[in-house]
């Protein structure tokens, strides 16, 4: 079950800050989605795409998610998220922490719970700052840990002027 918390409004944004203001739904990480990850970056490791190898010789006891496909996720769950109807742009920013605790092994499902840290003014627009959790269904441990920064752009007029 997600949720978002009602950011339709600069005040009620910055009213979030130190809350969480969004649980993602459950991703499913199949072999498939690990496999296109390897090919897109071309990191082959073992552990991430020989079936095989990985169910005889991994601790894991099978094949394993990258962290930064587990990492990469965030544009998805901002992407469904984080609507401010007050602002035309988001751009991620970068990440100031990442720790990742927990493998993630191929056919378990992943979600992300985001905590408001921090709300700054920038030019044309706001810095977030959010604690990002990304939890394996089933597990207590989490995947991954992560401080992750966004830019959001107010919306202009017609004039290029800010509408927010």
């Amino acid at each position: 079950m997600s949720y978002s918390a009602d950011l339709g409004s600069l005040d009620k944004l910055r009213a979030q800050v130190g809350r969480e203001v969004f649980l993602t739904d459950w991703v499913l990480m199949p072999q498939e989605r690990i496999d296109r990850f390897a090919q897109a970056t071309e990191d082959f490791q073992w552990i991430h795409v020989d079936t095989a190898r990985a169910a005889k010789s991994s601790p894991f006891g099978g094949t394993i998610a990258h962290g930064f496909l587990t990492l990469s996720l965030l544009g998805k769950f901002y992407e469904a998220h984080l609507s401010l109807p007050f602002c035309e742009m988001g751009l991620n920013y970068g990440l100031n922490k990442v720790r990742f605790t927990n493998p993630v092994r191929a056919g378990s499902s992943v979600r992300g719970r985001f905590l408001l840290g921090k709300l700054e003014d920038i030019a044309g627009g706001l810095q977030l700052t959010f604690a990002v959790t990304i939890q394996i269904d089933g597990q207590d441990k989490p995947a991954v840990i992560a401080e992750s920064v966004v830019r959001q752009y107010f919306k202009t007029d017609s004039s290029g002027e800010g509408a927010a």
